[in-house]
């Protein structure tokens, strides 16, 4: 049973550290958390609640740039690379991630052995086959539905491989040729009636949202998480955000999943204040920001969450604790795991990441991992 002692606690919701310097863990669960005086000296170390990014694709290859590359490759190898990612992300510190979109659900089988302690990797909650439009946004996963009888039989095979969620691309996307991200792919009927099929059997949907038709769709509808919310418009840019669709989004407490990664950090001026001029309103409208990364699009890894949190904050005007909540306490909120994970407290699974430094106030120390704590156990090789 081991006690990792003099550490500074941070909880995962509170706005500072915790009194109390010491965690204790039993098996997979936090047995206690308070002062004591033995255990494992962890003098100089933060503990904070295991990192969540609620949007990766383990099946994609980031150094593949092409869908057709993608597509090439097969299952034996994307096996393989996927034990390989699933173990770099915790080994960063992320204890549980959401997979957004495959086509084999061989994600499903990367999170079952890893529920079966097999292999090292986060919690993951998956989605299956996306349920997209004819030729629409990735299409090539299987899940083409010309009308909404035809998008409830994806659900229904998706239900029937044991998914966590449901994905519907809401409207084209970047990656898919001859997908076009301002376009919805489905009225606003057929939008909520296919919310509606997923609700039915229990599953929310995170729906893919670049254009804003396709954002107030979804956002009608009443889908769980907007992936994207890009605010793209006819011109095919980014346009100012529509503040009643933001009102919408906040009256229905719908989650925003903007996918931030490291890599937007490249992005001109223009842009990022674009970008965070529409934070700026979605915020103030009461919309709430989950971390997330889109990891596994071409160069976007799935171990950086860590490197992507800084520039999420900068765009999205965020304090490195709201930012850090964004990862860990919201975000499992939002994917509906909060009285799982996402804080550091007494009964709940003991996923933790110790690290050097005051993340409070530095984001930096999120790079500068001592130990990772998941599901109780500790994973070696996590600096």
């Amino acid at each position: 049973m081991p006690v990792y002692s003099n550490l500074r606690i941070w909880d995962g919701i509170a706005d500072g550290y915790l009194d109390a310097d010491s965690i204790t863990v039993e098996g997979e669960r936090i047995r206690a958390i308070g002062r004591s005086p033995g255990g494992r000296d962890c003098s100089g170390l933060t503990a904070i609640p295991g990192l969540i990014d609620a949007h990766v694709h383990m099946v994609l290859d980031p150094e593949l740039m092409s869908v057709a590359d993608q597509l090439a490759q097969d299952d034996e190898t994307l096996r393989e690379k996927m034990v390989r990612r699933a173990e770099a992300m915790v080994r960063a510190g992320i204890t549980t991630a959401r997979d957004l979109g495959g086509g084999n659900w061989l994600e499903l089988e990367l999170r079952d052995r890893i529920n079966a302690g097999e292999i090292a990797g986060p919690r993951l909650l998956c989605a299956g086959q996306p349920v997209t439009s004819v030729g629409g946004h990735c299409h090539f996963w299987g899940g083409e539905a010309p009308d909404v009888d035809a998008a409830r039989a994806i659900i229904r095979r998706q239900h029937e491989h044991g998914v966590d969620l449901i994905k519907l691309m809401a409207t084209g996307g970047m990656q898919t040729p001859g997908s076009r991200p301002k376009d919805a792919q489905f009225d606003a009927a057929e939008t909520k009636a296919i919310v509606a099929a997923a609700n039915a059997l229990g599953l929310h949907v995170a729906a893919h949202c670049h254009g804003t038709p396709g954002i107030e769709n979804a956002a009608h509808a009443g889908v769980r998480t907007i992936e994207h919310c890009s605010w793209i418009g006819e011109s095919g840019a980014r346009e100012p955000y529509d503040p009643a669709v933001a009102a919408e989004i906040a009256r229905r407490g719908t989650w925003i999943s903007p996918t931030v990664n490291a890599g937007w950090a490249r992005f001109g001026a223009e842009f990022a204040a674009r970008v965070t001029e529409n934070m700026r309103g979605m915020k103030a409208a009461g919309c709430r920001l989950i971390a997330s990364t889109d990891a596994g699009i071409p160069r976007v890894r799935h171990e950086d969450l860590a490197k992507a949190l800084p520039v999420f904050a900068r765009l999205a005007e965020l304090s490195p604790l709201d930012t850090l909540k964004s990862a860990t306490s919201a975000s499992a909120d939002a994917l509906e795991l909060g009285h799982v994970t996402g804080t550091l407290r007494e009964g709940l699974v003991a996923d933790l990441v110790l690290v050097d430094g005051d993340p409070l106030t530095d984001l930096g120390a999120l790079q500068r991992r001592a130990l990772v704590v998941c599901r109780g156990r500790e994973i070696p090789g996590c600096r």
